[in-house]
């Protein structure tokens, strides 16, 4: 089930908000519950036997290591919870991907076993880890209420592409939570803005995407708008499922982590990947990284760790060689930074801008392409080469058809609009007029979503797939 679907918006969310608030508070986790396993179970209920189980390890493994201060054993007990959690992973997200590419090595042609992908796996079993990390590092205790536990692992609003929600930071809330009105109302506008995003701007984007790699007329221009277009889709897409799921979370009584920090204002990579999926990377930070050494290392063990790490980022996203590309892409380029020009780029203004998005640019036709054939012809247009001609009668017409969009997808990407609403509401006169503006802004963003999505337009969500 989609945030952006009619489903959910007039009938799962109004039942699941209007049973909430009546329930008493000792119940409403087991309601919460209850509501995201059937959320996760409306298009694939087989799997929800396979969060369960991965629930019931990270429970289980909890109380045992709260039970022992054996050094050995709480030893034991963590490698226990990365192994089942790594392999629950592996088996079903990269078995396949395993045995073709063994195929291709060898020559052999052993079966594919063809498993399905459970849909938000890499999520739910990334919170799973975490918890039984911080139980064995005694940074929380052990969570003894199944209940609980099990409604910070499955909670729908973050279950299906996060952001990925440490249990320590949400644990208070778990067991004692307030709504207020004001929580409530942000919640509503924070949902809202992730909607009108998803909706107007990912999937109107969406659109000039398809249309270009269904058409067949490229040319140097036409490549860039669909890159652009690209960018801004991914973009779009994934922060506004983030923003609506930070405000499903203050509906519920809950502070999830933000998730994205207009990341495509950047200054350099490394400024890049402190504001883009955030709870990701400070996760394979923590979780990874540190425990690796860091940047407390020798230069060359410093860059061992930086490859490690981001091959497991771009692996993380899916089986698939472009994203391990993507991955040590990114990772080239932060070795690069950190050793060489990284402090001097973020210093030239416009420049370092530009050098950001030039590169974010590559980095997403490498992401989004099908297959390294396809990545490197796109590569090519966009340079030029191929054959392909400076302008095209179909890149024109799209870069007319699409121009205030794209437009409104650059501004909406930069801190432009927040700037703006802080100098509004500067002074009391400002904030007297937004208090009366922001209810009905909202209810027609709603309204606007709404039509969008009952006349049938593109709604895809990609990171489902992850």
């Amino acid at each position: 089930m989609l945030f952006s679907s009619l489903s959910f918006l007039f009938y799962f969310l109004p039942i699941v908000l209007l049973i909430y608030a009546l329930t008493p508070k000792k119940l409403k986790n087991t309601w919460l519950l209850l509501s995201s396993l059937v959320f996760y179970g409306w298009g694939e209920p087989r799997f929800v036997l396979l969060m369960v189980i991965t629930i019931l390890i990270g429970y289980i493994l909890g109380l045992c290591l709260s039970k022992t201060e054996n050094a050995l054993w709480r030893k034991i007990l963590v490698a226990l919870g990365a192994t089942s959690g790594i392999g629950i992973l592996i088996y079903f997200k990269y078995a396949d991907f395993f045995i073709s590419s063994f195929n291709q090595v060898t020559g052999l042609s052993i079966n594919l076993l063809k498993v399905a992908l459970p849909i938000g796996i890499s999520f739910y079993t990334f919170q799973m880890l975490s918890y039984v990390v911080d139980v064995y590092r005694k940074e929380v205790p052990a969570q003894k209420n199944p209940i609980t536990l099990a409604t910070y692992i499955a909670m729908f609003p973050q279950l299906i592409a996060g952001p990925i929600v440490r249990y320590k930071d949400i644990v208070g809330s778990l067991e004692e939570r307030t709504h207020t009105l004001k929580d409530i109302s942000y919640g509503i506008r924070r949902f809202a803005i992730g909607l009108g995003k998803k909706v107007l701007l990912a999937n109107t984007l969406g659109e000039l995407v398809a249309q270009y790699e269904a058409g067949n007329s490229p040319s140097v221009l036409y490549v860039w708008i669909y890159v652009a277009a690209l960018t801004m889709q991914i973009y779009f897409d994934f922060s506004g499922y983030s923003d609506m799921a930070i405000g499903l979370g203050y509906m519920l009584g809950f502070k999830f982590p933000e998730n994205f920090n207009y990341p495509l204002s950047s200054k350099s990579i490394t400024d890049f990947w402190r504001r883009w999926h955030m709870t990701l990377g400070s996760w394979f930070r923590d979780y990874l990284y540190i425990p690796m050494g860091g940047n407390r290392v020798s230069v060359p063990r410093h860059i061992f760790n930086i490859l490690i790490v981001w091959m497991a980022t771009g692996f993380w996203h899916g089986a698939s060689w472009n994203y391990v590309i993507w991955g040590l892409y990114f990772a080239i380029l932060l070795v690069l930074e950190k050793n060489f020009w990284g402090k001097k780029i973020e210093k030239i203004p416009v420049l370092n801008h530009v050098y950001l998005l030039f590169f974010i640019a590559i980095s997403f036709v490498i992401f989004h392409s099908e297959n390294t054939a396809d990545c490197i012809t796109t590569l090519k247009m966009m340079f030029g080469f191929g054959g392909v001609p400076f302008i095209s009668s179909e890149g024109a017409f799209e870069l007319m058809n699409f121009g205030i969009l794209l437009i409104a997808g650059i501004l909406g990407s930069t801190a432009v609009p927040k700037t703006l609403m802080n100098r509004i509401t500067a002074n009391e006169v400002g904030k007297k007029i937004v208090n009366v503006v922001e209810p009905v802004y909202v209810a027609l963003l709603l309204v606007i979503c709404t039509a969008f999505l009952v006349n049938g337009s593109f709604n895809p969500f990609l990171y489902f797939r992850f």
